[in-house]
């Protein structure tokens, strides 16, 4: 789709993403309190695929499901092993360089879609990929002292999770143009979700829950974060990326490391000179890939 295409709506949709989004790592932080992130994971991938059963039942017929294989690589790569690298990453760095990093999607959302899709590279987005990872590394190996609880390496899990990202954005586009997002949304969280349920009851600890206060807490931003940030939030991001482009959709990320370090802060969270280096750096090559030769 032509950028003529990109309306004011989309302009408005972009943002109430990025606000969603960006809130999404204070959340990570305060499930963590109470819970291990491979559970974590495992009840934010259940909880989503539960609310999409209505959806699945209702709309059974009218699903494609001779492609389940792209539905569920689109699960796997949108939402099953992202799940499992933001929360591992958390157990060691803040949710501001959590949400910093996650700028690095737009950057991979276009490498893969030029080395996979065969989509044109110019000199602004070579620059510009250059500069975002130049940023990324920078955090990880120099912000240290003002964004780690342990060791900001656990950063790659980030990154990571940010490739996942731009592969999950680039098959929406190139394979299921055709399809409703919310069916998309639907059939790939049902597919990776409900082998998370099996894994949690095997593994046992969904019955080892002790239902104190901070374990409530902990599991009120687990259920905030699945329903609104998840499972809302991807219906409209794939609706978003039909309608105009994989690049323009994960362009949440301008917004998304500033509301994550708004929240950081309100939160106690340290906010030095390498965050806003980083940034700033970051931004600046996600501002070059998309611009216009």
């Amino acid at each position: 789709m032509e950028e003529s295409q990109i309306s004011a709506k989309h302009f408005v949709i972009l943002g109430v993403l990025s606000l969603v989004w960006g809130s999404s790592f204070i959340l990570i932080k305060k499930a963590l309190i109470a819970f291990e992130p491979f559970d974590l994971a495992c009840m934010r991938l259940g909880v989503s695929a539960i609310a999409f059963i209505p959806v699945i039942l209702y709309n059974r017929k009218k699903i494609p499901w001779h492609r389940w294989k792209l539905f569920l690589a689109i699960g796997l790569t949108g939402s099953g092993i992202p799940a499992f690298m933001y929360f591992l990453a958390q157990t060691n760095i803040n949710s501001m360089v959590s949400g910093l990093l996650n700028s690095l999607t737009p950057i991979w959302t276009l490498i893969i879609g030029i080395i996979i899709f065969k989509n044109r590279m110019d000199k602004y987005k070579t620059i510009g990929v250059s500069i975002g990872f130049l940023g990324a590394a920078m955090l990880m190996i120099f912000g240290e002292s003002e964004g780690s609880n342990g060791n900001l390496w656990y950063g790659l899990f980030i990154v990571v999770g940010t490739l996942c990202y731009g592969m999950s954005g680039n098959l929406v586009k190139h394979y299921l143009q055709d399809v409703k997002s919310i069916y998309i949304s639907a059939v790939s969280f049902f597919l990776v979700g409900i082998p998370a349920i099996i894994i949690l009851i095997i593994k046992g600890s969904i019955f080892e829950i002790n239902y104190g206060e901070q374990e409530l807490y902990s599991f009120g931003a687990l259920l905030l974060l699945s329903l609104v940030g998840t499972v809302l939030a991807t219906i409209i991001f794939y609706k978003l990326i039909q309608e105009t482009n994989a690049v323009f959709g994960s362009s949440v990320a301008y917004i998304m490391p500033l509301v994550a370090i708004f929240w950081g802060f309100l939160d106690g969270e340290g906010l030095g000179l390498v965050v806003f280096i980083s940034m700033a750096l970051i931004l600046s090559g996600v501002y070059l890939i998309k611009k216009q030769k």
